[in-house]
Order: structure tokens, then C-alpha cells, then sequence
């Protein structure tokens, strides 16, 4: 039995991940929540992941006793455990793009994920708007982003990423939930993009976790008090 190390639905981006993609691929895993309350060294949250991995983070899988950590080598390990689910394009060309793109997310997007951080359960619009203004790298991660988005989609006609859900859609989904949160202006095309992947079945239930969490956290809020 797979068992799905995550932190807090609402805040855990990196967690929401290979979540959205078990769910969205069939794949049967158990979930095991733990607790955001701070990264110091000494905390809950700390102690029981470092008693999993060398890094102390989210998410962790567990595969009876293989233990992998990082979303990216686990979206890796599930679709070599799992070929049959497809997670990546059937054709290699396109395979390579897609681990390109999510590399990108991965390492790159800096600025987008520092100033808008995911906070699934709030609406902060008038934020958004604000550190645009003022951030300018922020506002060229998120021209970026699009353009990105934007040219896959035109290259396999949409409705997802590479046309079929993968690896890609559960590794933007995140991104995604970030734009609604922050009421981020996006081009017409990139909305559609959007309401696909929130409509899809995992992330649907992915957001239904995160607002009935009510698991207010101090330290991951920066631009609000308790709501």
C-alpha cells in the first residue's frame, strides 16, 4: 500500500501535487496529514518528517518501505510504477517537454511563489493587485507563467496542458489555485485552462479538504490576520 505523506491542504502546494495526481490517476494511497505548526528544528512537524527523510518535508511516499521524497521524484517513481496510467505523453518529444515544464515550476517561478503564496481557503484580490504593482519580478513570473501555458495549449489544442491530464496539470494545479486566490488578471485562454483544471475530480476534492481544514496558520499567512 502507498501511503502519501502531505502537510496542510490548505497552504502545501508541493503536497498537492502527487495528491492530485493519485487521485486523478486512480492510483490507491493512504493519506497521512502531518501538521503544519512551524519548520523550526524542534517541531512537531519537523520530528516526524525528519524520522522519514533526511530533508524533513513534504511530501513523502511511502511504497512499503521505499521511501521517496521531492514531488518531482515521486511524480517519477509513480509513473515508472505505474506506466499504464499514462502520467506522461505517450510520445517522447513530448515527454521531454512536459519534464521540462515541470522542472521549471520546480526551480524556477521564484518571485510567483515567494510573493503569492498558496492559501487556498482566502480571497485576496486587492493583495494581488498590490504586489503587482510593486513587484515587478512577480509580474514577469506571471507573464511568463501564461505565455508558457498559453503555448502549450495552442500546441495540443487544449483543453489541459498536453491535451490528456498529466504530470503537467498536477504539477500547475497549485499554480493555478494561486491565481484564483490572488485574483491575477490572465488572458482568456489561460481562464479556460484554469476552470479545467479546478473542475477536474482530484483537485475538486483537493480543495474541499483544504476549506474544511479551518487550520488557521499565523506563519503562513503574511498578508492577513486569523479570518
Amino acid at each position: 500500500m502507498l501511503t502519501l505523506y502531505i502537510g496542510n491542504k490548505n497552504y502545501s502546494s508541493w503536497s498537492m501535487r502527487p495528491w492530485v495526481l493519485m487521485r486523478q490517476a486512480g492510483i490507491t494511497f493512504q493519506e497521512q496529514l502531518v501538521r503544519f505548526d512551524s519548520f523550526e528544528t524542534q517541531s512537531d512537524f519537523k520530528r516526524q518528517l525528519s524520522a522519514l527523510t533526511p530533508v524533513g518535508k513534504v511530501p513523502v511516499l511511502d511504497d512499503d518501505g521505499l521511501v521517496v521524497w521531492d514531488s518531482l521524484a515521486i511524480a517519477e517513481y509513480l509513473a515508472e510504477r505505474f506506466p499504464e496510467r499514462g502520467l506522461w505523453p505517450a510520445a517522447a518529444p513530448e515527454r521531454a517537454l512536459a519534464r521540462a515544464v515541470c522542472a521549471d515550476m520546480h526551480s524556477g517561478f521564484g518571485a510567483l511563489r515567494t510573493h503569492f503564496p498558496m492559501n487556498i481557503e482566502a480571497s485576496l484580490p486587492d493583495v494581488g493587485a498590490r504586489v503587482l504593482r510593486e513587484q515587478p519580478e512577480a509580474a514577469a513570473d506571471l507573464e511568463r507563467l501564461q505565455r508558457l501555458w498559453r503555448d502549450l495549449l495552442a500546441r495540443h489544442q487544449g483543453p489541459l496542458l498536453f491535451g490528456a491530464f498529466s504530470i503537467a496539470d498536477a504539477y500547475f494545479a497549485p499554480v493555478v489555485t494561486r491565481l484564483k486566490t490572488y485574483g491575477l488578471p490572465v488572458h482568456a485562454d489561460v481562464a479556460r485552462y484554469m476552470d479545467t483544471v479546478l473542475a477536474l475530480p482530484g483537485v475538486r476534492e483537493w480543495v474541499a479538504g483544504a476549506l474544511a481544514e479551518r487550520d488557521f496558520r499565523a506563519f503562513e499567512e503574511p498578508y492577513r490576520a486569523a479570518p
